[in-house]
């Protein structure tokens, strides 16, 4: 029986879906999704470019930052192609094995999002902190293995969701909520006992999210204790002046991630809109905004990139 059930799931197809009642309006809806897409991987494969050709921010914080850029970049881009099938009319089908690893994408990396803006406060509490054991401390071999372990860490925490959901009868209809597959909308469609994959995905979501964001507050505790100790103001200004674009981009993430947990859990009767509205915030805006936040605020970063768009100005001219 369990064979029959997973054969069956193996073979099934899902039907995603665009915006409930402005399937007419989908091409047009379509023009703002791309722009967003567009500016969200430009920003990101710029960030990543400057970080690696730029010998001055080979430093820990920069190094922290190109692995955000990643996770932003592995987060949203296995959405896109579905999404512009659906809004572009091409099709609204996908298959249950293409729907389990786009899953996989979307929340590994959603996971190690917040894995790496823990490691990012960890960076910003040693250079405050400990400015002198900065440089020996976060040693390029040290940031490689916590970048893998973060990845390893979400990977493996859902490996047993996902697992399971081969052996299940989706006998109820098949029709998403969503332009892609998300954990949490594929489990409701299944006539079978879920009480483990919901718990799980509870308890996974509270651990794994919890330790990250204690992490990260207990690290801002110890960093505005240190920084009340400056005796300047200007020192005091200049030292949180480095934890601003952090801060928001936790915000950007954590923000809409709850808000998009709580909607799923606790309103699931609501307006199909506003699953829809959160789902996409909670996928494009931190790709989009980290990028445009860290070249603002962070004064290398956007030498950086004015350095970059002269020399390809320059380059054209001689040309």
């Amino acid at each position: 029986m369990d064979n029959s059930n997973s054969s069956n799931s193996l073979s099934s197809t899902f039907y995603l879906t665009g915006i409930p009642g402005y399937e007419e309006y989908h091409h047009l809806i379509s023009i703002p999704f791309c722009l967003l897409y567009l500016v969200g991987i430009m920003g990101n494969c710029t960030i990543l470019h400057i970080v690696r050709t730029d010998p001055r921010l080979h430093e820990p914080m920069y190094y922290f930052l190109a692995m955000l850029s990643l996770t932003d970049m592995g987060m949203s881009l296995p959405t896109m192609i579905s999404l512009f099938r659906v809004l572009w009319s091409i099709s609204r089908e996908i298959q249950f094995n293409v729907c389990v690893v786009q899953m996989f994408f979307i929340h590994t990396f959603s996971f190690t999002e917040s894995s790496v803006l823990l490691a990012m406060a960890l960076d910003r509490y040693i250079a405050i902190c400990h400015p002198l054991r900065y440089a020996t401390i976060l040693t390029p071999k040290l940031i490689a293995k916590i970048g893998i372990a973060a990845l390893l860490r979400s990977a493996i925490a859902m490996i047993p969701l996902l697992a399971r959901l081969p052996f299940f009868p989706f006998c109820h209809s098949h029709i998403l909520s969503h332009s892609y597959c998300l954990h949490q909308d594929m489990i409701r469609l299944a006539c079978a006992d879920t009480k483990f994959n919901v718990v799980y995905g509870l308890v996974l979501i509270t651990v794994l999210w919890g330790m990250d964001s204690l992490g990260i507050f207990v690290s801002y505790v110890f960093i505005l204790h240190s920084v009340l100790g400056i005796a300047s103001h200007e020192g005091r200004l200049k030292a949180l002046n480095t934890c601003a674009s952090h801060i928001c981009a936790v915000l950007i993430l954590y923000v809409p991630m709850i808000g998009l947990s709580l909607i799923h859990r606790f309103a699931k009767h609501s307006s199909p809109l506003i699953h829809i509205f959160m789902a996409h915030i909670y996928l494009l805006v931190p790709p989009v905004l980290n990028p445009v936040i860290y070249s603002v605020k962070t004064k290398q970063i956007r030498q950086g990139i004015l350095h970059l768009f002269l020399l390809k100005k320059i380059s054209s001219t001689v040309l």
